[in-house]
């Protein structure tokens, strides 16, 4: 009998020995469990301090995408559908496409308002280099003695309204080697007639530049300018009942025509160019009005 207590016994100091571990056991998890949230926590914290800095990243990315979509969502400025040389620069009174092999620009694009035909600032006839090219870059002395004007691409009497405005219409750049009697005759007068839409209208929006048909064109002074077979502008007169669009090609030769004799469709002129012009216009208007020929509107 007092075998069989004595196995009772240790029976009984068994279990008990076992809650106790069972209990040390509970009471060691708990505590790590409490020990592992804690530490979870500066983690989310992380978290959150990542989280906060990303819409300030964001918002710069932002700025910057808000910056470009302002900058195309110009009317005049023309889209390259076909890869070539070209350098971008934004200017006071107008944006340019600079080809570096041609010393000349792709394109020249431009708003011109009534209030900007107002304008007191005078002419300045100072020609400069670029200054924001590269070199070897155009420079003032590459047309003298060649038979060859330094045409304006942005007239510099489109500029009148800004003493900058006037004074970049003079960078070599804007400038193409025109025929003597182009520049001062026909292309000035096409000049004078959207300066007239402009305060007719309101706003003018105008791209141009020069058309190489050959590939190696002539070339003048010690920069090698390349010589335009061909120039070309395009206007569009949106603040109108019936927008419409203008094309205008002139040889570089020496004509004295009346301006209709220039005038053909903008989609004619996006074939030769290789640019896409007014993009920004519904699809509807755009394909409309750039596939016409329309009559010449009056300045009056």
């Amino acid at each position: 009998m007092a075998r069989n207590k004595k196995k009772q016994t240790g029976s009984a100091k068994g279990f008990i020995l076992l809650l106790i571990i069972i209990a040390a056991a509970v009471y060691y998890y708990s505590q790590n469990k409490g020990w592992s949230t804690d530490m979870i926590r500066p983690e989310t914290d992380q978290t959150t301090e990542k989280t906060d800095n990303r819409p300030e990243e964001h918002a710069t990315d932002y700025t910057a995408d808000t910056n470009r979509q302002s900058y195309s969502n110009k009317l005049e400025i023309p889209v390259s559908t076909t890869p070539r040389n070209e350098i971008k620069l934004k200017r006071t009174g107008y944006t340019l496409s600079y080809n570096n092999v041609y010393k000349t620009p792709n394109w020249v694009a431009w708003e011109l308002t009534r209030q900007e035909t107002n304008g007191n600032e005078e002419r300045k006839n100072r020609f400069i280099p670029d200054p924001d090219l590269p070199e070897p870059r155009a420079e003032h002395s590459d047309y003298t003695n060649s038979g060859y004007d330094r045409g304006h691409m942005a007239p510099a009497a489109d500029m009148k309204w800004s003493k900058k405005a006037m004074e970049e219409s003079f960078y070599m750049s804007n400038i193409c080697p025109q025929n003597q009697k182009l520049n001062r005759d026909d292309w000035n007068d096409l000049e004078e007639t959207c300066r007239g839409w402009a305060r007719k209208y309101g706003t003018v929006y105008i791209a141009c530049g020069p058309i190489y048909d050959k590939e190696s064109p002539k070339r003048i002074g010690e920069h090698k300018i390349a010589v335009p077979d061909r120039f070309f502008k395009v206007v569009l007169i949106y603040n109108r009942k019936n927008p419409l669009a203008m094309g205008f090609l002139f040889e570089n030769k020496a004509h004295h025509q009346k301006l209709e004799n220039y005038l053909t469709t903008v989609d004619g002129i996006e074939q030769i160019t290789g640019l896409d012009f007014f993009s920004k216009l519904p699809d509807s208007i755009e394909n409309r009005i750039e596939a016409q020929i329309p009559q010449l509107p009056s300045t009056r």
